[in-house]
C-alpha cells in the first residue's frame, strides 16, 4: 500500500523533529501552498516544532503586490505565523539569480541556532534542474541531486518533497480544495528554466513517461559518483597535507609539487574540492588559468583570477587571496606607542611584545631599498634578506617593518630579521583574516 503525502513527508522530517523550529519559505504558490497545509494539518495531530511561514517581497512585477494579502489570508486559516520580509534584489547579469541570493540572505538572517527552513522543491524540480546544467556543460558536481538539506546560516535548509512529483501536489491541491497564486513570470519562456518546463520536458515526457522519474534517479547517481569524487579529494588533500613555513599567515594554502605528482584529472578534482567554500567554480574554458598558473617561468608570479579571489604562486605552494589581501595599501607612517596595538589601515594590527626599543617607533611598508643591520652579519639588503627566507611576493609589500627614525629595526613575525637581542622584545603582525575562511 502507497504511503499517504502527510506519512511521507512526516518520514523525510523525522530527523529534524527536535529542531527549535520549522519554518516554510512560502511564496504563495502551489507547492509552498501544498508544503505549508501538509504540515500544517501535521501540527495539529503530531508533536512538532512550532511552525510558522515566511513570504518574500521581491518588488520585481506588479502581480506580487496582492501575493502578501493572499498569503495572509492562508496563515490565517491554517494558524500558523507568517513573516514578511521586503528585499532589494542587486540588478545583476541574471535577475533571477539576483533574486534568489537577496531571498537567501533574508531567511539566514532569520534562522537561529539549529533552525529549519523548509523549501518545497519536488521531483520534478530535479529533473528540471538536471537537464539545465546539462545544456550548460556540467560536470558531476553541478548535475549532481539537488541534496534534501544542507546547512544555511545558523540553521539547515531542508527539502521534504524531493521525492514527490507535481502532479501529485497538484493532486492533493484539489483534493484539498487549496487556492494558490500563478507567478506569471512563469510563463516567460525567455527565461531557460520555463523554456524547459513548458517546451521541452512536456515533449519528453510524452515520449518516455518516466522521464522526470528517470532523469531524478541519474542526478542520484550522480551525487553518489561526486560523493566519492570528494572522499578521493580529501584522501589526497590529506597525503600531499604540509604546513607552511609561514603558520602566522592565516590563509588558505596547499603545497604545490606533491599536488603535481598526481594525474591531471586528480589535481582538478582536488582543487575542485578544495575551491568549492570559497568561490564559485571555474568552467572548462577557464582552467586554461590553471595551466598558465603552474606552466609559468620559476621567477615569475602568475596569477589565477576566480569569481571571489585569485590563486597565487609563492613559495613552493598555492595560496587563495580574498577580500583585504586583493585590496591596494596606502604609504604609512604610523607611530606606534609601547604595549599599544596599532590598526593598520586594511592591514591587521601590530604590537611590540615584550621591552620595546627606546625612542620613537614608526610603523612603515616596503619602498625599495631598505637595509637592515644584523648582528654578526652587518648591513644586510632586506630584499635579499626576504628572498632567502622564502618570504612569498604577494606579502611583502604588505610586511610591517618597524622604525626609530630611519633606522629600520624589524620586520614583523620574523624574529631572525631584528635587531633584538634574543628573548628582549618581538615585533608582531595580526594578519588580516581572509573573509572566506582559514586553512
Amino acid at each position: 500500500m502507497l504511503m499517504s503525502l502527510e506519512a511521507r513527508l512526516l518520514v523525510t522530517l523525522s530527523a529534524w523533529r527536535s529542531a527549535p523550529a520549522w519554518t516554510v519559505a512560502f511564496s504563495g504558490g502551489l507547492d509552498s501552498t501544498v508544503l505549508l497545509h501538509l504540515l500544517a494539518g501535521l501540527a495539529q495531530r503530531e508533536q512538532l516544532p512550532p511552525l510558522r511561514a515566511i513570504h518574500i517581497q521581491h518588488g520585481l512585477q506588479a502581480a506580487a503586490q496582492a501575493w502578501p494579502a493572499h498569503c495572509q489570508r492562508v496563515c490565517a486559516a491554517l494558524k500558523v505565523p507568517l513573516l514578511l520580509r521586503e528585499v532589494q534584489v542587486q540588478p545583476g547579469a541574471s535577475l533571477e539569480q539576483a533574486a534568489r541570493d537577496a531571498r537567501y540572505a533574508a531567511f539566514v538572517e532569520l534562522l537561529g541556532a539549529d533552525e529549519l527552513l523548509l523549501t518545497a522543491q519536488h521531483r520534478d524540480d530535479q529533473a528540471e534542474t538536471l537537464l539545465f546544467r546539462l545544456l550548460r556543460g556540467a560536470g558531476a558536481r553541478g548535475l549532481a541531486a539537488i541534496p534534501v538539506s544542507r546547512p544555511l546560516g545558523a540553521g539547515q535548509l531542508v527539502r521534504p518533497l524531493l521525492e514527490v512529483s507535481r502532479a501529485e501536489l497538484e493532486d492533493y491541491a484539489r483534493a484539498n480544495g487549496l487556492d494558490w497564486v500563478e507567478d506569471p513570470s512563469n510563463g516567460d519562456e525567455r527565461f531557460s528554466r520555463n523554456f524547459l518546463r513548458r517546451q521541452v520536458l512536456p515533449v519528453l515526457t510524452r515520449r518516455w513517461p518516466q522521464a522526470v522519474a528517470s532523469m531524478a534517479r541519474s542526478a542520484a547517481h550522480l551525487s553518489e559518483a561526486q560523493g566519492l569524487l570528494d572522499e578521493l579529494a580529501r584522501t589526497d588533500l590529506a597525503s600531499i597535507d604540509e604546513a607552511s613555513r609561514f603558520a602566522w599567515l592565516s590563509l588558505p594554502s596547499m603545497p604545490l609539487a606533491p599536488l603535481l605528482e598526481l594525474s591531471v584529472a586528480r589535481q582538478r578534482n582536488l582543487l575542485r574540492h578544495w575551491l568549492a567554500p570559497l568561490t564559485p567554480l571555474p568552467d572548462s574554458d577557464h582552467w586554461a588559468g590553471w595551466a598558465s598558473l603552474v606552466n609559468a617561468a620559476v621567477d615569475a608570479a602568475p596569477v589565477w583570477r576566480l569569481a571571489r579571489g585569485e590563486l597565487r604562486r609563492a613559495d613552493g605552494r598555492l595560496w587563495w587571496l580574498s577580500g583585504p589581501w586583493l585590496q591596494s595599501l596606502p604609504p604609512i607612517d604610523l607611530p606606534l606607542t609601547a604595549s599599544t596595538q596599532l590598526s593598520l589601515p586594511g592591514n591587521g594590527h601590530v604590537c611590540v611584545l615584550g621591552q620595546a626599543p627606546e625612542g620613537a617607533l614608526q610603523v612603515r611598508y616596503r619602498h625599495g631599498g631598505e637595509v637592515l643591520r644584523l648582528a654578526g652579519r652587518g648591513r644586510r639588503d632586506l630584499k635579499r634578506l626576504l628572498n632567502e627566507a622564502g618570504v612569498p611576493g604577494f606579502l611583502r609589500g604588505r610586511l610591517p617593518l618597524l622604525y626609530r627614525g630611519e633606522e629600520l629595526l624589524a620586520v614583523a613575525n620574523a624574529p631572525q630579521l631584528s635587531v633584538a637581542e634574543p628573548d628582549t622584545w618581538q615585533f608582531l603582525w595580526q594578519v588580516p583574516t581572509n573573509d572566506q575562511g582559514l586553512s
